[in-house]
């Protein structure tokens, strides 16, 4: 119990400073001035993120590795009890770091960003909304507080994806990312009552400690971990159910590096590697992790090989590298997965808010044809997105050399061919973040006007991400290279990580020198396509014109779904209404209602006020129903 007291009086803080956040700028927004309403929701997670800090110092010094903090008794009903709370453990202490701290970051951004907005108040009482749903979702102590937070989200990125809600693209963009992750949480809910009956809790602790009773590959287990990996699929944009991501650019920029780059669509990463336990009873279940991470991040980075919008080629580079996340949950590495989710979250979301800085030099333009020579009059912008893009490339040093390099080792372990393809996928990103740095910053600018540096409440978070994205790899430096993989080990009592077969260090060294060889190779190329030869997407590709037009238009992914989903359920949806509805439901409804009227008035005639009348129907009632009983 030493150190609980401490636990428990700051741990209601941490969701409770956002949620103020957005009853103060959401009730006040007419009265607050726009500034006043992005320095309050932004003080809101700092201090949140401060009290994060302060109690993994707490949880640390107290010498345990987990706390579990009951807020209150929830839902009671027969033998179902379910309390509101919190369990603080090394895996959702890091998702709360990362939230706040991020996300302190993209609030600060937003003030500069958002300036002008005739709506920014709202905006930001939206943004702490989110950040108080995603801190839910990371700090339940079972999946009913988990879902909480997993729908809050849910909503938050349906209010902030249409935003802008007079432009009716926007509007189509936030109600397909409703509708595709509610598919995924109909698979999500199904799992959490098949949990409830198998295990009669829905509590993690509860849950996993039954679970070990189970065998490897019990079909109830497989059964719900497929049901779980639905939500999961939906809500982190992973094949079939990806294609809502890349249209929520429609947002403010802002919200793509919050919500759709750094912390929620790593929801499903999240829950995954939370319920380590029962996947790791569950090898089919894995394969198909295995199989769909892998197809998404290559089908994801081929299509950004041909974008030239901005957010576009980051959206499909997100989706990509979520399906790296999803590879290494398959493996059983769930620790290197969430290493991935951190590193992730540091280059993303610079990235993102590096293409926001670029997009507000040039008036909104977000088509990177038109740009170009921007590292003259952007320089801090430039220099932070170069970091990024050296991060996301897994090039040594930078973050994501460390959390990539690791996910390749593992699928190497795994299968030769899986690393194959992997470090393909890992050469294709590479391509495309350099295509889009040469295009954006070099060369000459194609479109008229002066682009200048953004303020400083725009460039210092630039410039902070830019060294978490720089150094973040200490985090997990390696044993081959005199690390000790603190990060690894820092969640190996929240996470069951499956036990790898280790590979020697000179066979990692080398796997190492092979990626780097062939990502210079690559960079030279993107180098000489788009900074020598100046070439601009409009002038590639033209002998294999097809296959270009095709990635361009992603597939015809989009066009094939409404094909084969959308158009039926429209035309069913008219066959219903004018067919079933406007000829049978309505007029069966007024039907009942003309009759119901009519026996009315029919009755109300026989209400006379004759009180002979009355005492007669009385008897002969009576006489009637003693004649029915002596028949029966």
């Amino acid at each position: 119990m030493v150190g609980l007291i401490p636990i428990i009086n700051i741990v209601w803080l941490i969701p409770a400073f956002p949620l103020l956040g957005f009853l103060i700028t959401g009730s006040a927004y007419k009265r607050l001035k726009h500034r006043q309403a992005g320095i309050i929701a932004s003080a809101m997670v700092f201090f949140s993120f401060i009290a994060s800090v302060v109690l993994y110092f707490v949880l640390r010094s107290s010498g345990q590795e987990s706390a579990t903090v009951t807020l209150f008794d929830w839902i009671a009903i027969y033998n179902m009890n379910i309390p509101f709370a919190f369990l603080i453990d090394h895996l959702s202490l890091t998702m709360m770091l990362i939230i706040t701290g991020v996300g302190f970051l993209i609030h600060l951004y937003s003030i500069g960003y958002m300036s002008g907005d005739e709506r920014v108040n709202s905006f930001f009482a939206q943004m702490n909304l989110f950040t108080f749903s995603m801190l839910l979702l990371v700090m339940g102590a079972n999946y009913l507080v988990l879902f909480i937070g997993w729908e809050g989200v849910g909503l938050c990125s349906y209010l902030l994806i249409g935003f802008w809600f007079k432009n009716p693209m926007n509007n189509y963009a936030a109600r397909k990312a409703f509708v595709m992750n509610r598919i995924g949480d109909l698979g999500f809910i199904l799992g959490i009552i098949l949990l409830f009956f198998t295990f009669k809790s829905v509590s993690f602790s509860e849950v996993f400690s039954q679970a070990s009773a189970f065998q490897s590959g019990a079909p109830v287990i497989t059964m719900i971990t497929l049901l779980l990996l639905v939500g999961a699929v939906g809500k982190s944009a992973q094949i079939p159910l990806f294609t809502w991501l890349p249209d929520a650019m429609a947002g403010p920029t802002p919200v793509s590096a919050l919500i759709h780059a750094a912390t929620m669509v790593t929801a499903g990463v999240y829950m995954i590697a939370r319920s380590s336990i029962l996947y790791n009873l569950a090898p089919i279940t894995l394969n198909v992790i295995i199989i769909l991470g892998l197809a998404t991040a290559i089908l994801a980075a081929v299509i950004a090989l041909r974008q030239n919008d901005i957010k576009k080629v980051l959206a499909y580079s997100t989706v990509s590298q979520l399906g790296y996340m999803f590879l290494a949950l398959g493996l059983g590495a769930y620790s290197t997965a969430i290493f991935h989710l951190t590193t992730h979250a540091f280059f993303k979301a610079l990235l993102f808010l590096g293409a926001g800085s670029v997009i507000h030099a040039m008036g909104g333009e977000q088509d990177i044809r038109k740009m170009g020579g921007l590292s003259k009059t952007m320089p801090v912008t430039y220099v932070t997105f170069f970091a990024g893009t050296l991060a996301i490339s897994g090039i040594p040093p930078f973050s994501g050399f460390f959390s990539k390099d690791l996910i390749l080792s593992k699928a190497f372990e795994h299968s030769v061919l899986l690393y194959i393809v992997a470090l393909v996928g890992a050469l294709l990103t590479c391509f495309y973040m350099f295509r889009l740095l040469y295009l954006v910053f070099f060369g000459e600018q194609r479109l008229p006007g002066h682009p200048h540096e953004s303020p400083r409440v725009m460039t210092i978070p630039l410039v902070i991400l830019s060294i978490l994205a720089a150094f973040g790899g200490v985090l997990n430096i390696p044993s081959f290279l005199g690390g000790n993989s603190n990060f690894s080990n820092f969640l190996q009592s929240s996470v069951i990580s499956k036990a790898p077969e280790e590979i020697s260090h000179s066979t990692e060294i080398g796997l190492i020198l092979t990626s780097l060889v062939l990502l210079s190779l690559v960079i030279l190329l993107a180098y000489r396509t788009y900074v020598r030869k100046a070439l601009v997407p409009a002038e590639e590709g033209k002998s294999i014109f097809f296959f270009n037009r095709l990635i361009e238009r992603k597939f015809y992914i989009d066009e094939i779904y409404t094909e084969v989903f959308e158009k039926p359920f429209g035309f069913l949806s008219d066959f219903l209404f004018s067919k079933v509805e406007n000829t049978v439901l309505d007029p069966a409804v007024d039907g009942i209602g003309s009759a119901t009227s009519g026996f009315g008035t029919l009755v109300r005639r026989i209400q006379r006020g004759n009180i002979s009348f009355y005492l007669f129907a009385m008897v002969a009632g009576i006489l009637l129903f003693i004649i029915f009983i002596l028949i029966v």
